[in-house]
């Protein structure tokens, strides 16, 4: 189990995100130590449809009774530390953390929004890890922090495997017939607005079917695209048409 630990934090907005981040990325678990507010209805106002994971939060007045069951601990921090500790970026550190939720409850320790972690709460963690920043800005907001690290451990967990949604309506791939029934409605449809009388139309067709091809079309967007070029037609031979009055603005 992971979970996301904020110790101190000062804005409800940056709760907000927080929470928002962990539903986006499939995490459940946060827990905040000595928040300087909490309302976990104006939190949903703001990171709307996470009310299931807001009745899961816990709050804790002390930091050692929100880690007590922990198994391990991992410290995010921007500043560099003079003591010789165990430092890691949020990719490399991904897999030990999905490891070691196999055996207990891991937790992601993010500090104040101001002053970030102690070093009595930093001397609690088994690991530090600093998310890689431009050198003379490297404090992130609160809430960007946990979401690069929750978007880590989702990619190392599988994530970037998973399918892309499918189409609503898939349709298969256009024929050879229903694409040369294409390619002649855009070529009428071109003779019809003169968009050949200046250049070399079995060189623009040739090049239609070079586009097309490139895609591959589906038999749905072949069949738009041909209703397009007949109304093209149909327009413009309306337009020539002096008996056809049409507002062309």
């Amino acid at each position: 189990m992971i979970i996301t630990v904020l110790d101190e934090p000062q804005d409800l907005v940056n709760i907000a995100h927080v929470v928002r981040a962990m539903k986006n990325f499939g995490f459940q678990d946060l827990r905040l130590v000595a928040p300087r507010e909490y309302d976990a209805y104006r939190v949903e106002g703001i990171a709307h449809q996470t009310r299931d994971l807001l009745a899961r939060v816990r709050v804790f007045e002390r930091l050692e009774d929100a880690l007590a069951d922990c198994v391990h601990v991992v410290g995010f921090t921007a500043r560099g530390r003079s003591v010789k500790r165990n430092v890691q970026r949020p990719r490399a550190a991904a897999a030990e953390l999905l490891a070691a939720a196999e055996t207990g409850a891991v937790a992601l320790l993010f500090g104040r929004e101001d002053k970030g972690l102690s070093n009595e709460a930093l001397d609690r963690c088994h690991r530090l890890v600093t998310i890689p920043t431009a050198p003379d800005y490297a404090s992130l907001n609160l809430g960007h922090a946990v979401a690069v690290t929750l978007y880590e451990l989702a990619l190392a967990g599988g994530a970037e495997e998973r399918p892309f949604k499918a189409p609503r309506r898939a349709a298969p791939p256009a024929t050879v017939e229903e694409l040369e029934r294409l390619f002649a409605d855009v070529e009428r449809a071109l003779a019809v607005v003169e968009f050949f009388k200046t250049r070399d139309r079995e060189q623009i067709m040739r090049t239609v079917r070079e586009v097309v091809h490139r895609v591959p079309l589906d038999q749905r967007e072949a069949k738009l695209l041909r209703a397009m070029a007949i109304e093209i037609g149909k327009y413009g031979e309306r337009l020539a048409d002096p008996r056809v009055h049409l507002d062309r603005q």
